[in-house]
């Protein structure tokens, strides 16, 4: 049993079909079709689709003016792409202590973190949940800090009626092959901020000036200017053709499946000892991944006997600042270093079977 796979049907396939047939395969009408059904789907909110989730992260950061010897604040419990993103700016990233109820930033812990070089903070929404984002941007407006939302775990989830990347200040999205919709491989950056927006379409096409709508047109730009960092970090026909049929099934297959799965977890394992549950769920809360903590120095055993079941799990995340890039442990974060500890992601995509699942909480329960 997987921890988590793609979900893909005859209507991907043809779709790339299509594309193949077409024979243009570079960024091109594909990408702007699927860039503007992604805006329409978060409130005419305008969008740049890229190749990676990481690289959106980097281009947002880039665009936003990070320059070396800025810090940016980041809860030390996400995926190592949050800390390659920072750096590759140039810039410091200032792990943080998250919050042992939720996992996401203990934002009283960054207040004591923030200097005169601190530049901007990246809220991770770990296991698609934003927490209070209120706080983050209240934080963020009284010491003049951008906000980008590391948003990899949340498409299509709502934060008080709204979908998230549809208001803030800048949102990055993966489509890699596990997220909540694919594009095989893919990412974008979501901002009103036209300036950003500007910067990361030319940096994703090497930094090529004003390049992107010849591109729309599968033409490209031979007599160019280039007067900043780029990258080629732009999103292929293939990829996009697959994102704009996947968005299709997310509000009525997806989302549905993974918050069904994800509540039949919580029912199941409340009261089972040793097994906590983060508070994380809420109405409009689409699960990408089924995170539990295993107390009393019994999460490996556990984690033991579900592998010879052949049934897959996951550690989501080893901290940063334990990576010997970032801090190889210092400083200390003792909450985050005590769920590291106790960490356990459960089987979780919409093709997993209601007797799967059961067969997962089975094993968990005598373990």
């Amino acid at each position: 049993m997987r921890l988590s796979r793609s979900i893909v049907g005859e209507r991907e396939m043809a779709a790339v079909q299509k594309v193949l047939g077409i024979g243009y395969l570079g960024m091109g009408a594909e990408v702007e079709r699927f860039e503007q059904d992604l805006s329409a789907y978060l409130g005419d909110a305008p969008v740049a689709c890229v190749n990676t989730g990481t690289s959106a992260l980097h281009l947002a950061l880039q665009a936003i003016g990070l320059v070396p010897g800025d810090e940016v604040l980041l809860p030390t419990l996400t995926y190592v792409a949050s800390f390659q993103a920072i750096a590759g700016c140039g810039a410091t990233p200032v792990a943080c202590e998250v919050r042992e109820f939720d996992a996401l930033l203990d934002l009283e812990d960054a207040a004591r973190r923030v200097t005169a070089r601190t530049r901007a903070i990246m809220p991770v929404h770990y296991a698609s949940y934003p927490g209070d984002l209120d706080a983050v941007y209240e934080f963020a407006a009284a010491r003049k800090l951008r906000v980008v939302e590391d948003a990899a775990h949340a498409f299509g989830c709502l934060y008080k009626g709204r979908k998230i990347g549809s208001f803030g200040d800048v949102a990055c999205f993966s489509f890699d092959g596990i997220k909540n919709i694919t594009s095989g491989e893919g990412g974008a950056v979501v901002t009103r901020d036209a300036k950003v927006l500007e910067r990361v379409r030319d940096a994703r096409l090497l930094g090529v000036e004003k390049d992107t709508d010849k591109r729309y047109r599968s033409e490209r730009s031979w007599e160019f200017d280039v007067s900043a960092q780029g990258w080629r970090y732009h999103m292929s026909e293939i990829m996009a053709a697959i994102g704009s049929v996947q968005l299709t099934r997310l509000d009525g297959e997806f989302g549905p499946a993974r918050a069904k799965l994800s509540a039949a977890y919580r029912k199941r394992l409340a009261g089972c000892e040793h097994v906590r549950l983060f508070d994380n769920h809420a109405e409009g809360i689409i699960p990408h991944i089924f995170p539990v903590r295993i107390s009393g120095g019994k999460r490996d055993a556990v984690m033991q006997a579900l592998n010879a079941q052949d049934i897959q799990t996951g550690m989501h995340y080893k901290p940063g600042h334990l990576l010997a890039r970032f801090g190889g442990g210092k400083p200390a974060l003792p909450v985050a270093e005590k769920l590291w500890a106790e960490l356990l992601s459960l089987p979780l995509h919409p093709g997993l079977a209601e007797a799967d699942l059961d067969q997962v909480c089975d094993i968990v329960e005598r373990a």
